[in-house]
């Protein structure tokens, strides 16, 4: 394969091949010289870190102060933060991207990469007073931790991501008067411990244990102390370097050994990182960092050499390690197969021939056929090795080649899905927009896999990429409502024309493919920020009442969150907004506010009705409501038992709400309530207790019936107007209860009645006495007289009257009843009636 397919890259370690290739160069300020400087990178492509080395004579320039300064990987300073602290000790970046500063008093300080504080703790009492010689910040399961030793050789932990905020105290190493020459921590599981070099011993401590574990002749070969440890990025692997050059490689419970390797250098190595596999198999390899030249060592102990002109500093990765220097960016990696397979040298793989069949088509060559038929019994793997190939390629020419390998070996599959194709297509559009220098974040597929877009899209947008966020977003296709929210707080914070900002928001925003937009997740921010005007103007834009009210709420704006609340017709929402408002607010400000609502006064009577009868009378009188102040006074009158009393003011009130018809009402119950406490008084002497209190007007004057008082129930009939009809019979019913029929006879006698006789027949009946109901059925109109005999059971004298009114349906119901009581001479009289009346048609 030709050197522009970048195989002049690879290097092999038996049995597995390497490579090693360009990122971005860095375009570093005239000022900086990485030479004397802390070098901190994050991981993933992450930002850097750089402070002036103490340990290192250097001439100062500008202040003495110490600057910590922050990088992308493009070299293009992002921030600076000013040391005004103590002595700083050590840095490191967490899984968020926060740098990490750790200060010889214990205390822990927390960055964004725009160097904004934002939180600091200590590691506790006792290692602030030890002083801390020491820091490391790790990663584990549980996030991002520190650990410092101190002056006394004691290690605290603690994870940044745990709501403990207390440090753990390790176990204390067993007593030697030799002095710990390098340690590192090791996550296992859910637990994080510690491993020491000490002369030639490590110690291994182990949270929960009294003291620590001691590991020996590890090494075999000849030395006096191990000087560097170095654990893979999986934590599966220990490389320990000893003052003799001798670097050791094994598994991290140093239970197996890989290799012994004689570098044969003298010199103290700067960094060992493990080269991890891109598949995250394992590690197979280290790195290691010398002032000016970089070793590669397998497990199997071959080597290659590298040199530089410039210190050297190296970022351990999930797929490889990266190398960083003043004039260079590179990254060393495992070979990927899918890669290795396509363009190693006589390489007989199927996606090989395929590559080379696709390279010889675009020459017009008739020799593509001849690589075709090499593989086309299996070009669907060869097309799916090329795609996943394309992946882990950083060049976009030999990511076009591989592609476009892909397209043209799908055209030989039959039924081919192409979704596979699509979305590496996709994917390698967003890495190779994310490694551009505007952007800055060299990320490998497997790394672009691991975070998650979300994660990528979030660091952009906290570094205020916004459109190339939002691109990649639709691009992905993923939620972008979230992205303009970002860039609309930023606006918030830093625009400070509040019209300008109000419509630069509802451009972006009015966009109807856009779902899930909050106006009022901005409008909170504005609020944070003290701009309340621009705050109010973006809750205008949000369409769903419940999502303003509380902000609202906050900005006291109580007459608009009421009209949003009404709006939107929920009176769960309006009613406990009414609540909240009635706290904040005095009573009368709040009454003129919901009496511009007839919604919510309504909701509020209702609540008040139930609550506090007193608040109810309150909005009642502000309003001049007499006839609910009415209402009010008589329904409390009615549950304590003094209506009497009050109704003078009930009547009084319904006078002023200029409801006659009620106060006319009040006035003769007051008038009736006198006169039954009054009968009340009179008729208990004489016939005992006789309750007339409460009674109606038709019950007072029943009860006086039934008593035998005459005259005083025709009083009340005249007081009260009780109609005539009425009166009659109330009468003839107390008459007909006492069974005194001369006096009911001579009642119907005293004049016409004015409800007629069938009342009389009604009694009559009810009380069983036929006798008296034959006199009253005489005096009931003709064509009821049948009907009422029928009701008394006088068949007989039904049959005649209705023979007399030629009433043909009444005899035939009469016939009918005949015949199913079986009454001859009935029946005989009623057909011949019928007969005779036939007969006269």
């Amino acid at each position: 394969m030709p050197i522009m397919y970048n195989t002049g890259d690879w290097f092999t370690l038996q049995p597995n091949t390497y490579r090693k290739f360009d990122l971005h160069t860095p375009d570093w300020p005239i000022d900086l010289d990485l030479e004397y400087m802390k070098v901190v990178c994050a991981p993933y492509g992450g930002p850097i870190a750089v402070t002036r080395d103490p340990q290192q004579i250097v001439p100062i320039k500008g202040t003495a102060k110490p600057v910590i300064r922050i990088f992308d990987t493009a070299g293009q300073e992002l921030s600076k933060i000013w040391w005004n602290h103590g002595k700083l000790i050590s840095m490191g970046w967490s899984d968020m991207e926060e740098l990490i500063c750790v200060q010889d008093d214990a205390l822990v300080f927390i960055y964004d990469i725009f160097g904004q504080e934002k939180e600091s703790y200590s590691m506790g009492q006792e290692a602030s007073l030890t002083k801390v010689l020491d820091a490391k910040i790790f990663q584990s399961s549980t996030g991002t931790g520190v650990a410092v030793m101190t002056t006394n050789g004691r290690i605290f932990l603690k994870h940044n991501n745990t709501k403990d905020f207390r440090s753990r105290l390790l176990p204390e190493m067993p007593k030697s008067s030799a002095e710990c020459t390098c340690w590192e921590l090791v996550t296992e599981d859910r637990n994080s411990y510690c491993l020491l070099g000490r002369d030639r011993e490590i110690i291994k401590l182990f949270p929960g244990e009294s003291l620590g574990s001691i590991t020996r002749n590890l090494i075999d070969k000849s030395f006096e102390r191990i000087l560097l440890i170095a654990v893979s990025y999986d934590h599966q692997n220990l490389a320990l370097y000893t003052n003799t050059g001798i670097l050791w490689m094994g598994s991290v419970d140093m239970k197996e050994k890989y290799c012994e390797f004689d570098t044969g250098r003298k010199d103290i190595p700067k960094q060992i990182e493990w080269i991890m596999n891109a598949d995250k198999t394992g590690s197979d390899a280290v790195v290691i960092a010398y002032t000016s030249f970089l070793l590669v060592v397998n497990r199997n102990g071959d080597k290659n050499l590298f040199t530089y002109d410039n210190a050297i500093y190296l970022v351990s990765e999930m797929d490889g390690v990266r190398i960083l220097t003043h004039n260079s960016h590179e990254m060393v990696q495992k070979l990927p197969k899918c890669v290795q397979n396509i363009f190693a040298i006589n390489s007989q793989e199927p996606s090989s021939f395929l590559f080379e069949a696709q390279k010889k088509f675009q020459e017009k060559s008739y020799r593509a056929d001849e690589y075709l038929s090499l593989c086309r019994d299996r070009v669907d793997a060869a097309v799916d090795e090329c795609i996943e190939a394309a992946g882990y390629e950083f060049c976009t020419t030999t990511q076009k080649s591989l592609m476009r390998t892909s397209y043209f070996g799908k055209g030989f599959i039959a039924s081919h899905n192409p979704d596979k194709h699509v979305q590496m297509l996709r994917i390698l559009r967003v890495l190779n927009t994310l490694r551009h220098p505007r952007i800055a974040m060299p990320l490998t597929i497997k790394q672009f896999q691991h975070l998650k877009p979300e994660v990528i899209l979030a660091r952009l947008v906290f570094r205020k990429h916004y459109a190339i966020a939002i691109q990649i977003a639709k691009h992905l296709k993923l939620p972008e409502s979230w992205i303009l929210e970002h860039w609309a707080f930023h606006k918030v914070m830093n625009d400070k024309n509040d019209n300008e900002v109000a419509r630069k928001i509802t451009e972006k925003f009015k966009n109807p493919s856009i779902e899930g937009i909050s106006f009022c997740n901005i409008a909170e921010k504005a609020y944070a920020a003290g701009r309340d005007e621009l705050a109010i103007k973006l809750l205008e834009l949000e369409p769903r009442a419940f999502l303003q009210i509380p902000l609202l709420l906050k900005l006291g704006k109580y007459d608009r969150a009421v009209q949003s609340a009404t709006q939107s017709g929920d009176t769960e929402l309006v009613a406990s907004i009414l609540i909240e408002i009635k706290k904040k607010m005095m009573l009368t400000n709040f009454h003129m506010i919901i009496r511009e609502y007839p919604m919510a006064l309504n909701i509020y009577k209702k609540i008040m009705n139930e609550w506090s009868r007193t608040a109810l009378y309150d909005i009642y009188n502000t309003e001049d409501d007499h006839k609910s102040i009415a209402e009010y006074h008589f329904k409390n009158a009615l549950e304590s038992d003094s209506l009497e009393s009050n109704l003078p003011i009930i009547a009084n009130s319904y006078t002023q709400g200029r409801r006659n018809v009620e106060a006319e009402l009040c006035s003769d119950t007051n008038k009736l309530m006198k006169l039954q406490k009054a009968l009340t008084n009179k008729y208990t002497s004489i016939y005992g207790n006789i309750p007339f209190y409460r009674l109606s007007v038709h019950s007072t004057i029943e009860k006086l019936l039934e008593l035998g008082e005459m005259k005083e129930a025709e009083k009340v009939k005249n007081d009260f107007k009780v109609p005539e009809r009425r009166f009659w019979w109330l009468r003839i019913i107390s008459l007909s209860n006492k069974y005194k029929w001369d006096d009911l006879e001579k009642f119907s006698k005293s004049k016409k009645s004015p409800i007629g006789y069938e009342p009389f027949v009604e009694v009559c009946l009810k009380q069983n006495n036929l006798t008296e109901a034959r006199k009253y059925i005489l005096k009931c109109r003709e064509d009821r007289k049948s009907y009422w005999y029928i009701r008394a059971g006088l068949y007989d004298e039904a049959a005649d009257t209705a023979y007399d009114q030629k009433d043909f349906n009444t005899l035939y119901m009469l016939q009918q009843k005949a015949n199913t009581t079986s009454n001859r001479q009935l029946l005989e009289k009623i057909n011949t009636y019928i007969a005779v009346l036939a007969s006269k048609k």
